[in-house]
């Protein structure tokens, strides 16, 4: 055991990059997939649209596209190096509003606590449809190997706490029914389930979008006019995983993957029902009889949910892509 490396932390980052806008900056754009792994996004979930983007009279770090999201949302990276200061974190926000960012990322060495404060209460007051993150950038090598980079994010979006908020301002308005409620607690279980399955066991492609108050939650397929939904009927007792199909190609792209139906539920190892329905949706579903009210059951629905919606999500995503 004494020829175990042990790690070095390097001080002074201007020894690898001198300077942040020649030389960070141009790094970051060729190496973004280590940052967009450390942000929950996967290898390729942020693709680099431009570095120094004119926003006005200024010019933006880094601007990406959220490959996770079917809109491709736009992603705002603000790089300095030091401890965050009051000039970066006004530029991220002022550089947002003129890009239409969804996703507001500040990279710095260290993030000072009123920077913290600051970026947690935006992820607060705002909607789910924006995320203001901070990470803190470290150098490391062992004993004399090559310096390697660590992302640590010190800032992320609460869902938990915006789901929270929303239930609460709607409990009191008197908006929300106990029906809604177990939808709304439902689905924000389910979702945290698929978060901590993907961050201890394995991981999937799921990303959970935020909890509302419906009979079904969804999640991106690749490819607009189709998706994989969860749904829960409290009356009849069932919950289903589906690929949902809309629009004026519904049909057509159920019987084209419909010719393919025995290679796919080889592939699953369950049947799937292929649905024909009437109008512009269509779906391939499998359901189980559940009660959904029944909340000493929702660890064994939700692994149940995971595990049908994960594999066939595995099994479609290609298929529908090459879908005429």
């Amino acid at each position: 055991m004494s020829d175990l490396g042990r790690f070095h932390r390097i001080d002074n980052i201007r020894d690898t990059w001198a300077n942040e806008a020649y030389d960070f900056t141009p790094w970051l754009r060729d190496n973004i997939s280590l940052l967009s792994e450390a942000l929950g996004l996967g290898h390729e979930g942020l693709i680099v649209e431009g570095i120094e983007v004119p926003v006005g009279a200024y010019s933006a770090d880094v601007v990406c596209k959220d490959m996770t999201k079917e809109t491709e949302e736009t992603v705002l990276i603000e790089n300095q190096y030091g401890r965050s200061d009051h000039d970066h974190l006004g530029k991220t926000i002022t550089y947002s509003s003129g890009l239409s960012a969804s996703t507001v990322v500040l990279i710095c060495e260290k993030l000072r606590e009123e920077h913290r404060t600051a970026l947690t209460w935006l992820n607060t007051i705002t909607n789910d449809t924006h995320n203001f993150f901070a990470v803190e950038l470290e150098l490391w090598r062992i004993n004399d190997s090559p310096v390697a980079p660590k992302f640590s994010v010190v800032v992320k979006p609460d869902n938990w706490a915006r789901i929270a908020e929303t239930t609460k301002r709607a409990t009191e308005k008197g908006e929300l029914s106990d029906t809604k409620k177990l939808y709304l607690g439902y689905w924000g279980a389910l979702r945290e389930y698929i978060i901590s399955v993907s961050e201890l066991i394995e991981d999937t492609p799921l990303r959970p979008r935020k909890p509302l108050p419906q009979m079904w939650t969804g999640f991106s397929v690749g490819k607009s006019g189709l998706e994989l939904n969860a749904f829960i009927n409290g009356r009849d007792k069932w919950i289903r995983a589906e690929l949902t199909m809309h629009g004026v190609n519904a049909v057509s792209w159920r019987k084209q993957l419909s010719e393919d139906a025995e290679n796919i539920e080889q592939e699953l190892g369950f049947p799937l029902e292929w649905e024909e329905l009437d109008g512009t949706q269509q779906r391939i579903s499998v359901t189980k009889d559940f009660d959904p009210s029944d909340k000493a059951e929702w660890d064994e629905q939700h692994e149940w949910l995971y595990k049908k919606l994960n594999a066939m999500h595995r099994a479609f995503c290609n298929r529908v892509r090459q879908l005429s």
